[in-house]
């Protein structure tokens, strides 16, 4: 890895960060007259704590890291957002990513008008580190990789990924929103031997929590101050950590519904692949499944008509064809599978009639 001071913007590392009332002042006190605050409505009168103390120390104690190796924001998307706006010169520098995958890399470096160069996974959406690293150029900043991957399911290589962590001499972050449902260990327990690795985790997934929008990324403490110090004073409300918290609580419950989803994974996979569905399912790791149904567009419309959301990736590069399904509670799954069951033998029929018409008017053609 270069020297952090060579990859972190120069007007980022020389940047005096913003000072909150609650920053220069966080013990106790019995009249807070600091922050221009309304001295009724407590506690939500108070600006939060802009440094998430609490919520860090238990956090830090869930995943074996220290507190100071942890950013706390709104989502993964916002350390996304600040891990570009950080390391990445707007016009000049640029980022790398793997495709398919998670959306708002592009999106986060278009914003920043930072170039984005896809990487395409092979045809077992494998990652193949040497494609990885050419692409990656004196003026890439960062690698992102997510694993288990977005909208795949699968995990990606682990050799794969130390060759990168090894190798490319910038920030690499592996997002690891996924990391609950897959057999692969956590990258977490690598922070102390790869001084260029970011890992990104959420609250959304395995935790259940999606609607309080909170994201954690780990790295070394240097990497974390240059996050800390251009992110936005009171980033994480006091309703979220307070929620966080109560959830962080209830870790045998997580793990129980965990254990729900990945045995509801491996029963909603054996029931596609076979009689009546005889549909490709891709091997996965996370809480979801990428599934070749064929007519994918047909049969995400029909699935609405009977009242099931899934996601059509019919338009992502390699997933032609595809949805992807998120495995719900056993209830939630057998109506999926009794809609497929009503929808799919009608939209067949018509496929396999079209492609005979097809033939003929082929036939008439050459005739």
């Amino acid at each position: 890895m270069k020297e952090l001071k060579d990859l972190v913007r120069p007007n980022v590392w020389v940047l005096k960060p913003y000072s909150s009332a609650r920053d220069e002042f966080h013990g106790k006190a019995s009249v807070f007259l600091d922050a221009n605050e309304n001295p009724w409505n407590v506690p939500y009168n108070r600006y939060p704590d802009p440094r998430q103390a609490r919520l860090k120390e238990r956090i830090a104690k869930l995943k074996g890291v220290k507190a100071d190796s942890i950013f706390l924001g709104n989502g993964s998307d916002e350390a996304i957002d600040l891990i570009i706006r950080a390391f990445c010169e707007p016009g000049a520098d640029s980022i790398v990513t793997i495709a398919p995958s998670y959306g708002m890399y592009e999106v986060a470096a278009g914003v920043n008008a930072v170039e984005c160069k896809e990487v395409p996974l092979d045809a077992d959406f494998g990652l193949d580190a040497e494609v990885v690293l050419a692409e990656a150029d004196d003026r890439t900043k960062v690698i992102f990789l997510c694993s288990p991957n977005n909208p795949t399911g699968n995990s990606l290589d682990r050799g794969s990924i130390y060759k990168i962590l090894r190798r490319f001499e910038g920030i690499v972050v592996i997002d690891e929103a996924y990391i609950d449902f897959s057999a692969y260990p956590s990258l977490l327990r690598e922070l102390d031997g790869f001084p260029n690795l970011v890992v990104l985790q959420t609250l959304s997934k395995a935790w259940g929590a999606a609607a309080i929008r909170l994201g954690m990324a780990f790295a070394s403490p240097e990497i974390i101050a240059v996050l800390d110090k251009i992110k936005y004073p009171y980033n994480v409300s006091l309703l979220t950590q307070e929620k966080a918290l109560e959830i962080l609580d209830g870790e045998e419950v997580m793990r129980n519904r965990v254990e729900s989803i990945l045995s509801e994974r491996e029963r909603l996979r054996y029931l596609l692949i076979n009689k009546p569905f005889f549909f490709k399912v891709y091997p996965s790791d996370a809480n979801f499944l990428l599934v070749d149904v064929g007519d994918a567009t047909a049969v995400y419309d029909a699935l609405l008509k009977e009242g099931v959301v899934v996601r059509n990736r019919d338009n992502v590069r390699m997933c032609h064809g595809c949805l992807r399904i998120t495995v719900g509670s056993p209830e939630e799954n057998d109506r999926l599978l009794d809609a497929l069951g009503r929808v799919c033998p009608p939209i067949r029929l018509q496929r396999i009639i079209r492609l005979m018409e097809e033939k003929e008017d082929g036939k008439e053609g050459q005739a």
